[in-house]
């Protein structure tokens, strides 16, 4: 995927509430032992981010984007050509351009908030 284009700063403007998010569901994972399931946890990225939607409603998704709609876009049609060949996403959506952004940050942003919570490296280097 060519960043070449892209501010990366601009695309870390969630990290502090994606990290929350995580974290949160990770804890709860961990507490009723979800985590102790293999199967479970190679779905792990499913189950937070494609499971449900992260942003429901489009005022909502709006407002999520604020200024960084443009950059947001760019990096779901890249990360999309990249990974399937060809942009699936409706990028005049806004809540499926921030369903599929959280998606893909989700997944960059999950194995450091796995080794938080003591996920062994061992499991971190199956999943990614």
């Amino acid at each position: 995927m060519s960043n070449d284009y892209l501010n990366l700063e601009e695309l870390t403007f969630k990290d502090d509430e994606l990290n929350e998010y995580i974290q949160d569901n990770l804890k709860d994972y961990n507490e009723d032992g979800r985590l102790d399931d293999e199967d479970f946890v190679d779905d792990i990225h499913y189950y937070l981010f494609n499971q449900d939607y992260y942003i429901i409603g489009t005022q909502e998704a709006k407002e999520w984007l604020k200024g960084h709609a443009f950059d947001v876009i760019q990096y779901v049609k890249e990360y999309e050509q990249f990974n399937f060949g060809e942009c699936n996403t409706d990028l005049s959506n806004p809540e499926k351009v921030v369903n599929m952004f959280a998606y893909i940050r989700g997944e960059e942003l999950l194995g450091d908030n796995l080794e938080k919570i003591g996920v062994t490296q061992q499991w971190i280097n199956i999943l990614f």
